[in-house]
């Protein structure tokens, strides 16, 4: 990668006084020939090159280009665990996450588990507020009530070790699938599904919960194929690609890298979508979210379906949310889709006014020290809502470009966090080796490299901020908190074009490890208007000899008018208005000229 020249100072947080700059550094694509179609767009090509695509076959997505299911470590015993218990007519209770990644795998799990013949499929999901993540005691107690012969974890249960106890205590055995990192000793489950358990070879360590939990599927109905379950029952053998819509959904909301397994099930769960072959709640989904079924691309499903999802787990019951979509009813989806889509303007409200009182933190944080922010950020208000800290969390992140940790009052004296990092610091090995260093003083804690959750004794908070700050100093140097944006380059007059745009936006599916195109480049701002209260609608000019293009900085108003002359690093867009598509620059980044980093 090559680093563009002085570009911009960054302001990262409103009010800072010794802003945090990001530099913007311009991808390399591979060298030498590659084999992709001759037809492509020049763009295009530098960008799949860019990303270590090199020919038409690593853009073939067809479900045939899986890895096979045979490469899941376990996941021919959990099949077989799950044929003995629908042979027995027993209970399988489906515990799911409270996110849009286990309401995905719980969908899946109970729609497809029923299809195949299982006479008994409940799910439950746990209270973030009362009985919060995982498989809990509590929630093992609760599941019990309802007696299941087996409890199914869909995207939980690789820390559950109190959980699965209870469960063993109780005589109902436990098949966790689920796609966590893995702590140093297991808990003692019937059976454990997941790639990134220590002795699974599989290829892709990037499967969501929602990805585990179908693949597991797979198994299972391959061996029922086998038995001659269907042809017994006179059953209709499942077409599993049609549940493939929750999984592209379930996936791309849990912004797992999308590695190029991920991206066939996120694709073909796409072309699904679009030939309106999925599920009525995702219909619903996208009405609400007024987003154009036939033109859908995986940035909807992050942006527009994800977070509606999301907003029932984070400030009410996730079960709204499942039961939306396993629905079998368009008018009952649409309900429930309309309930989300109240949810999650008032989860908007709620994060807007938090989002606000971080700042004003954060710029307290400033002033308190002599020279600079420290490397870690943990961010606490009693008065906060657990289930929005992480939004926060991440929106500060951004800003700052260092881990953050946001805190609200959980259960009487004790506190619940949501971390989120940035590159080259894996949040969960870091709370890890503090965990380590420090006994005591982390109740429990789990996640992934860029986010976690984590719990502990309220008094133990400042302890736990300051130790936090020296782990992080001693993992991370400050090249780590300088921050980047990555580039695909500069675009000439003639590359500003409607069809690029168009080519670009279908050529994903984009996503985590497999970035939309970006580009950066010199304009000169020639009219800019504040629409929708935050947004600055512009009109640019790349060169001198280049026509005016229309473009909008989302979020951008409140940081003031552009300069004249400003370094954008900015996505080629459609805009689509009354049935009228004109291209579209959607800036992302901003630096006036002669400055050295974006904001």
């Amino acid at each position: 990668m090559s680093q563009v020249p002085p570009a911009a100072t960054a302001v990262s947080a409103r009010g800072l006084r010794r802003p945090v700059t990001r530099r913007i550094l311009r991808r390399t694509p591979a060298r030498g020939t590659d084999q992709l179609p001759l037809w492509m767009h020049p763009v295009l090509r530098r960008v799949y090159r860019a990303r270590n695509v090199r020919s038409a076959e690593d853009l073939d997505y067809d479900l045939g280009r899986l890895i096979p299911v045979t490469a899941l470590a376990r996941a021919d015993e959990a099949a077989a665990l799950l044929h003995r218990i629908m042979a027995a007519r027993g209970r399988i209770l489906i515990v799911a996450d409270f996110d849009a990644d286990g309401a995905t795998a719980c969908a899946l799990a109970v729609c497809a588990l029923r299809r195949m013949g299982a006479s008994d499929v409940g799910y439950l999901v746990p209270d973030r507020f009362r009985l919060g993540y995982g498989l809990t005691p509590g929630i093992v107690e609760l599941a019990a009530s309802q007696r299941p012969a087996l409890i199914v974890t869909v995207d939980n249960g690789i820390a559950s070790h109190a959980g699965v106890e209870r469960a063993s205590q109780l005589g109902i055995p436990v098949l966790i699938t689920d796609h966590h990192l893995a702590p140093s000793q297991m808990p003692r489950a019937a059976v454990i599904v997941n790639p990134n358990q220590p002795e699974d070879s599989f290829p892709s360590k990037n499967l969501a919960g929602v990805g585990v939990i179908f693949y597991v599927l797979a198994a299972l109905r391959s061996r029922l194929r086998d038995t001659g379950w269907f042809s017994r029952r006179a059953l209709s053998e499942p077409k599993l690609a049609d549940f493939l819509d929750l999984v592209a959904l379930g996936t791309v909301a849990d912004v797992v890298p999308l590695d190029r397994n991920n991206r066939i099930l996120v694709e073909q769960g796409l072309r699904r979508i679009r030939a309106g072959r999925c599920r009525p709640g995702i219909q619903a989904l996208l009405q609400v979210a007024r987003r154009d079924r036939e033109q859908l691309v995986a940035a909807d499903l992050a942006f527009a379906v994800g977070p509606r999802l999301n907003a029932a787990g984070r400030l009410e019951d996730m079960s709204i949310g499942i039961e939306c979509l396993i629905s079998e009813d368009q008018a009952t989806a649409h309900t429930l889709a309309e309930r989300l889509d109240a949810l999650n303007q008032e989860r908007r409200e709620i994060e807007s006014e938090m989002h606000r009182q971080a700042r004003e933190q954060v710029e307290q944080l400033v002033r308190g020290f002599e020279r600079d922010l420290p490397y870690a950020l943990c961010l606490y208000r009693s008065d906060w809502h657990q289930g929005v800290v992480g939004i926060v969390a991440s929106r500060i992140k951004e800003r700052c470009q260092r881990p953050v940790i946001a805190f609200a009052d959980a259960e009487e004296g004790w506190v619940k966090g949501s971390a989120r990092s940035v590159p080259g610091i894996h949040i969960r090995d870091a709370l890890d080796a503090l965990a380590t260093r420090r006994p005591g003083l982390l109740e429990r804690f789990g996640g992934h490299a860029m986010a976690a959750g984590l719990t502990l004794r309220r008094d133990l908070l400042d302890a736990f901020r300051e130790a936090f700050d020296e782990e992080v100093r001693r993992i991370a140097g400050p090249a780590a908190l300088a921050g980047h944006l990555l580039s695909d380059g500069e675009l000439g007059a003639e590359e500003f074009s409607l069809g690029l745009a168009r080519e670009l936006r279908t050529a994903g599916p984009w996503g985590q490890g497999f970035p939309e195109p970006l580009f950066d480049g010199m304009f000169r701002v020639l009219d800019q208007r504040v629409v929708g209260q935050h947004h600055l609608k512009l009109r640019l000019q790349a060169t001198s000899a280049s026509p005016g293009v229309e473009a909008i900085a989302f979020g951008r108003a409140e940081e003031g008018r552009l300069p004249e002359r400003a370094h954008l690093a900015y996505r080629l867009g459609v805009n689509q208005y009354q049935g009228v598509s004109r291209l579209q620059l959607i800036v992302e980044c901003v630096a006036a000229e002669g400055s050295t980093g974006f904001a």
